[in-house]
């Protein structure tokens, strides 16, 4: 199993209007990293017109909660060196230059090489339910893949980290993407739509 960083990614369209998405990269055999959005997506849309991405690494669980709960209005600044843009609030972020892109009908894989790197700030890690948010992030955008007892089983268990160690900042995220669970649970079809 290859490693995945989870970032939130930034991208351009032709008009260069920024698009914020919660992705996972996927180590490409440590020659760089993979950007696999699925189809249709406006990320895939973006990197055909503008090839290249920004990885915003984030302390704040609230931006990835935010992305996939329709919670996109997060400030951003110009990159350092390719034509894009970071989140204002990352810790630190990469700069992605796609370098061959494997073509595939349902998710395509952009290749990508770190042309920057840049450090904000220090980061001491995520907490337990900082990690919770994050995985309940993940487990909110597979819903209509995973069976109801495996995702209530999810919840019980991500549960236990925030009532045990979360903040305001986690309790306001895990909020977010509960009304998403719960749009689920009551059977309506756009909680299972990505945003």
């Amino acid at each position: 199993m290859p490693r995945i960083v989870e970032t939130l990614l930034t991208t351009l369209n032709a008009k260069g209007e920024a698009h914020i998405a919660p992705l996972g990269l996927i180590d490409d055999g440590g020659t760089g990293w993979i950007v696999a959005p699925f189809r249709p997506s406006r990320t895939l849309d973006n990197l055909m017109a503008n090839p290249f991405a920004v990885a915003s690494h984030v302390d704040d669980v609230r931006v990835f909660a935010g992305c996939i709960t329709g919670r996109r209005d997060w400030p951003l600044v110009k990159a350092d060196t390719v034509n894009g843009v970071r989140l204002e609030s990352a810790v630190s972020h990469w700069e992605l230059k796609v370098g061959r892109l494997t073509d595939h009908e349902q998710r395509p894989k952009f290749h990508c090489q770190i042309v920057h790197s840049g450090s904000h700030r220090p980061w001491p890690g995520f907490n337990r339910a900082q990690a919770a948010v994050l995985e309940l992030a993940v487990l909110s955008t597979r819903l209509g893949m995973l069976s109801p007892e495996k995702v209530e089983a999810e919840l019980r268990y991500l549960q236990i980290a925030i009532d045990k160690t979360a903040g305001d900042r986690e309790h306001e995220a895990w909020g977010w993407l509960m009304e998403r669970i719960d749009a689920w649970r009551r059977g309506d079809d756009k909680a299972t739509k990505k945003n």
